[in-house]
């Protein structure tokens, strides 16, 4: 079910980690062009295309009146939910708030000298959109990890969109909404979902940035609108490393393999370890465990690609492939985690020793669980306040100080070639 590379076995190791690598968001031509004519057929007719797609897609006959989701639909969806999961997710919200609270920015202001001040203040997105998948892929923690940074960072209007079943399927879902004072919910979902976001319609309205995943049509719609509505990134695949040594309990590493496994056919799971016990061992676990998993033949897909057991020589090697992997998620379950966290550099997240499983961070400890995938961990970071304000810069020179600065200005940009810009700082020694 996965293969155990040797770290001596170069090119076969070469060659897993190159698949592994190459999973991406697959946005080929016909995609992105069938996807190109969605957001422009949306962008023209508005309502009537998204109630067009709604029976074409979803096979939902609807009005244009019932686009927006009624309030009491969604309450009464959300009263479907298990008490106890209701109770674990109200737990959840409260962690997720908590964390996101210590990432909210301060506007500041400096004062160099010559009267001179400059500053930087911090202001909210004013419309953030959700979009939120529908079928198996409807989680309520992805509800939990967008709407609550935007909400910690003061946007002031906060809107869903979702395919039509969605609420009727998944009450967990509408009970996140309605926990979260969400009440702006759409019933539109697919790429059409993420052209009425980025260019409204006569029932969506219009926002500034697009979060949430969705499938390979949302992720090429989102690349697509991108730079007239922000977004939050283009989702691949998920992902786990772990690097564990003879101090890991094989049942762990295993259960956390097949936990990440599960996610879909092109998730990816991937042992380090220096320990050829804990490998073998690891191996027959996971085999063990799979068999009864609901999901089984998704674990058993996704392992075969895309997972692998590496045998290195070192802890150290260990931390070399994940950096070169840039992982989403990386477990540590060593002797010295603290010290191998250190050397890692590139990691969407890092989960420390063997009562911290990927699930801690996916559902409940309070970070955000999205997080950069398929190696853009090299230059990107989890989904937060940060994603949902604006940085403004806050200039104001003084006389004394123009007078100081007007010829350098200028002598910077004649060798730019821009004479009005060097005229607009020499004229203002005209007094």
């Amino acid at each position: 079910m996965i293969e155990i590379i040797g770290s001596h076995e170069k090119e076969r190791l070469a060659d897993k980690l190159q698949v592994i690598r190459d999973r991406n968001v697959a946005l080929d031509d016909a995609l992105v062009s069938e996807v190109a004519a969605i957001i422009g057929d949306v962008r023209k007719r508005g309502d009537a295309a998204l109630v067009d797609y709604a029976a074409r897609f979803d096979g939902v006959q609807m009005q244009a009146s019932d686009l927006r989701v009624p309030e009491e639909i969604l309450h009464q969806s959300a009263l479907g939910i298990d008490p106890y999961v209701l109770e674990s997710l109200r737990e959840a919200i409260h962690n997720v708030r908590v964390f996101h609270e210590h990432q909210k920015e301060e506007s500041w202001e400096i004062t160099p000298g010559d009267g001179v001040r400059l500053g930087q203040r911090i202001n909210p997105v004013e419309r953030a959109g959700l979009y939120v998948p529908g079928g198996t892929a409807a989680y309520p923690s992805s509800v939990v990890m967008n709407v609550v940074p935007a909400q910690v960072a003061g946007v002031r209007r906060i809107l869903v969109t979702t395919p039509p079943r969605t609420l009727a399927k998944n009450p967990a879902v509408a009970a996140a909404l309605v926990e979260l004072n969400v009440t702006e919910v759409y019933a539109v979902g697919g790429a059409q979902a993420i052209a009425a976001l980025a260019y409204g319609t006569e029932t969506v309205p219009r926002v500034d940035k697009i979060t949430g995943p969705g499938n390979k049509y949302v992720a090429a719609a989102k690349k697509l609108v991108f730079g007239g509505v922000g977004i939050d990134s283009i989702a691949g695949p998920s992902e786990v490393v772990i690097i564990a040594d003879d101090s890991a309990r094989a049942d762990f590493v295993a259960t956390d393999l097949l936990a990440q496994a599960e996610h879909a056919s092109d998730a990816s799971a991937v042992l380090l370890t220096t320990s050829e016990d804990l490998a073998r061992e690891t191996a027959t676990e996971m085999k063990s465990q799979a068999a009864s998993l609901p999901r089984r033949a998704i674990v058993e897909q996704s392992l075969a690609r895309y997972g692998a057991i590496v045998l290195v020589t070192s802890l150290e090697d260990a931390c070399a492939i994940a950096n070169d992997l840039a992982p989403e998620h990386l477990e540590l379950m060593t002797n010295d985690d603290e010290g191998l966290a250190a050397e890692i550099r590139k990691a969407g997240a890092i989960f420390f020793g063997p009562n911290t499983p990927e699930a801690v961070g996916d559902y409940f400890a309070g970070p955000n669980h999205v997080l950069p995938t398929g190696g853009a961990a090299r230059f990107s970071s989890a989904l937060g306040v940060h994603d949902f304000v604006k940085r403004t810069s806050l200039l104001r020179y003084s006389s004394v100080a123009i007078t100081r600065s007007a010829e350098r200005i200028a002598a910077l940009a004649a060798a730019e070639g821009l004479d009005a810009h060097a005229r607009s700082a020499l004229i203002r020694l005209v007094r």
